[in-house]
């Protein structure tokens, strides 16, 4: 991480989330290095996000659909993928947002790229149904929600003939209330991991490379004060996904320590759910 509002960011991005929904529940092309592994049968979008905006296509094509997010910073960035469905859009959830109410039921979150720091990529993929959808950044460090300052954007997708691609993964990853399964250890590489939903409740894995040394405990204790460097770097992962969906991301595994967090509000307590104990720590040799 950059700094330590990075860190910061993806703590108070559960805040912004919890403001979403505790009260209700492009094209840009990167020289940067990606730490992705391209899956050729799905569509590849590219979108870039920066303070205070996306880059992305207004319509894509319908199926498997691989998102490459680079966040051009200076803060840190993350690109959540919400469906709207029962004909709602933007300008419906804006009024959502602007006025919180009762969970809807045509909020629907799908995930897509986590958090990388900034100057760096995350991906998702995921296969997306034809309808309205939503790219929209909850991440707030020190002000209002990001999406208030203009980082929300429609995405209209259509239907399309690729229902039949798919991704061919090297673990699985479960998340359910409250803690993280892997089907089996990640080996040093760019790895592809298929993230399923099992719980209760929404979900996201934030995925932290640990500095050399640092155990997960060792990060946790440093969360509380965020005194001095952060002892990690934010690689990406999956944002908030509802119960019961599946997607896919690819990382580069060097050897060494990570962390897998979920930030997201608890449904009954509003806490972030790493306090109820969803946070593991990973080795990777």
């Amino acid at each position: 991480m950059a700094s330590a509002t990075s860190v910061a960011g993806l703590i108070v991005a559960s805040v912004a989330v919890a403001t979403f929904s505790g009260t209700m529940h492009a094209r840009g092309e990167s020289h940067a290095p990606e730490a992705t592994r391209s899956t050729p049968a799905a569509n590849v979008v590219r979108v870039t996000g920066e303070d205070f905006k996306f880059d992305a296509p207004d319509e894509i094509p319908a199926g498997l659909t691989e998102f490459r997010f680079l966040n051009k910073g200076p803060s840190l960035h993350h690109m959540a993928i919400l469906k709207l469905t029962d004909g709602k859009t933007i300008d419906d959830l804006r009024k959502l947002l602007a006025n919180p109410g009762p969970p809807p039921s045509w909020v629907k979150e799908v995930g897509g790229p986590n958090a990388p720091d900034a100057g760096t990529e995350a991906n998702a993929t995921v296969r997306l149904e034809p309808g309205n959808y939503v790219l929209i950044c909850f991440v707030d460090i020190g002000g209002p929600p990001h999406f208030t300052k203009g980082m929300v954007r429609p995405l209209r997708v259509v239907a399309s003939k690729n229902a039949t691609a798919s991704v061919k993964a090297d673990a699985t990853l479960d998340l359910f209330d409250y803690n993280f399964k892997l089907s089996t250890e990640i080996r040093a590489g760019t790895r592809t991991i298929e993230v399923r939903n099992v719980g209760q409740q929404h979900h996201e894995v934030e995925l932290v490379r640990l500095a050399p040394g640092i155990s997960v405990s060792d990060f946790m204790k440093w969360m509380e004060k965020m005194e001095g460097p952060p002892p990690g770097k934010a690689l990406g992962g999956v944002a908030g996904m509802d119960a019961g969906t599946t997607q896919y991301f690819s990382a580069d595994f060097t050897p060494g320590n990570y962390a897998l967090l979920c930030f997201l509000p608890d449904a009954k307590d509003g806490k972030p759910h790493f306090v109820h104990g969803m946070v593991q720590q990973i080795t990777v040799q």
